[in-house]
């Protein structure tokens, strides 16, 4: 079970690693509310906390050879988060991904040190050879988002949050397999309300509560790149149902309309999925408080920036 003395763990274990990235407190049509900046992090978003954490917890208990290294299955934040950990950790990292990954990504994977192999058409075909390598060398698998050091080190991020502010009554993040929001309930449980917000063509984390567990959902949409995950991780439904959530859905239109706002108001180029959350706020599905204060986590960067 994935508690706040997991998060701590990992924040004493990471901090020295990852950037402490600012939180905005900023105004718009919605009022004031602050703006948690973790598309400032290394490569681009969240991940990088997660793959600290595994990376550095798995050397220290002896489980990772450094010779042998790391391997993970993600062309996308993932992949280039535990590639640069690996690489900052001084072990080798392998990475599998669909033959059909775009070359921008491949060779930003290469930039970071990673040996890219590349096999089959689809995310599962990749999955299945990454495991089958495990197997076969002894490497560590880092999950892109369902494993014990992966969301406490997401939930890195919320203990930045509260002592930066601990006057912060809701924090609201994107949800796809369930990483961040699973960090973010174990830190702030008791002492905040966590808002998890997700396309409804990706819908994991309502699919799931709405089923009793988690479920394979079809997945599609601007944000799918992201927030792509089939089905919400284990350890994310396990902690939303212990915690309490509120679930939040929200339509393609309001994700674009979100991104454009946050450059248009904030010169923020945020990717689609770390939209999503301001979107909640944006489109009016989540509506605050009057003296409510409110903390909304833009999590990634890696996007493409002329379409903006």
């Amino acid at each position: 079970m994935l508690s706040r003395s997991d998060v701590l763990s990992a924040h004493e274990r990471v901090r020295a690693h990852v950037r402490r990235t600012p939180m905005l407190e900023v105004e718009g049509a919605h009022g004031r509310f602050l703006l948690k900046c973790e598309y400032l992090q290394h490569t681009g978003s969240f991940k990088a906390r997660g793959a600290f954490n595994r990376v550095f917890a798995t050397l220290e208990r002896g489980e990772l050879d450094p010779e042998i290294g790391i391997v993970v299955a993600s062309g996308g934040n993932a992949g280039m988060a535990n590639a640069y950990a690996a690489r900052r950790a001084g072990v080798p990292a392998t990475v599998f991904v669909p033959e059909t990954a775009p070359p921008v990504k491949v060779a930003r994977l290469e930039s970071y040190g990673a040996d890219v192999r590349q096999v089959g058409t689809e995310y599962a075909q990749a999955f299945t050879a990454a495991m089958e390598h495990t197997g076969r060398t002894g490497a560590v698998y880092c999950h892109a988002y369902d494993q014990l050091e992966i969301t406490a080190g997401a939930g890195t991020m919320t203990e930045e949050i509260l002592e930066d502010d601990p006057e912060v009554d809701t924090i609201i993040v994107a949800v796809g397999g369930g990483g961040l929001l699973a960090g973010t309930l174990a830190a702030a449980e008791g002492r905040a309300n966590v808002v998890g917000v997700e396309p409804e063509t990706a819908a994991t984390l309502a699919t799931a509560l709405a089923q009793g567990e988690p479920t394979d959902v079809e997945v599609a949409g601007i944000a799918a790149d992201s927030l792509g995950a089939r089905r919400i991780g284990d350890i994310g439904f396990d902690t939303a149902q212990r915690v309490g959530v509120t679930s939040l859905l929200v339509d393609d239109e309001a994700i674009v309309a979100a991104r454009a706002g946050l450059w248009e108001d904030f010169r923020i180029a945020a990717e689609h999925g770390a939209a999503a959350a301001y979107a909640a706020l944006l489109s009016g599905a989540y509506v605050p408080a009057d003296d409510e204060r409110v903390a909304i986590v833009v999590c990634g960067a890696n996007t493409d920036t002329t379409t903006l």
